[in-house]
């Protein structure tokens, strides 16, 4: 139950304004600064060879996962490794929650199957992420999937 507990005190703590490095709204959008929006990280999804996935994300149709080896071949150890800093976490923690969450949250940043919207701002990625997470958390207790 570690990554729950983990997943649970810091998705939790950052939507009741708890004490994380940085939230994870802020990291989303640095990742996606970084990256050229959510149209660059695409390309770094294509460049590593997992464009059909992040493709599938983006699409109305159903996600296909990424390892979490995927994951970091896509994301890079790079930035992998600001993440998990600016989160106050490290990289075993932040990688399974990346290869969780990621699929859900540009799926969610996609509605109409394309991207409408490169950069979403901080509170766009702060709606999707409490959604993504409740969702989640939902489901774990018996509620909507």
């Amino acid at each position: 139950m570690g990554l729950f507990d983990t997943l649970a005190k810091n998705a939790l703590g950052s939507m009741l304004g708890g004490s994380s490095k940085q939230d994870p709204a802020a990291m989303l959008s640095g990742l996606l600064s970084e990256a050229g929006g959510i149209e660059g990280l695409m390309g770094q999804f294509q460049s590593a060879g997992f464009g059909s996935q992040f493709a599938s994300w983006v699409s109305t149709g159903e996600n296909q996962p990424l390892s979490e080896d995927q994951m970091h071949s896509a994301i890079g150890a790079e930035a992998l490794q600001g993440l998990a800093s600016k989160l106050g976490m490290n990289t075993g923690t932040v990688l399974p929650l990346l290869a969780q969450f990621l699929p859900q949250v540009i799926d969610k940043l996609t509605p109409q199957g394309q991207i409408a919207d490169n950069h979403p701002s901080s509170g766009q990625l702060q709606s999707v992420l409490t959604s993504v997470i409740s969702s989640s958390l939902g489901g774990l207790f018996g509620g909507r999937k």
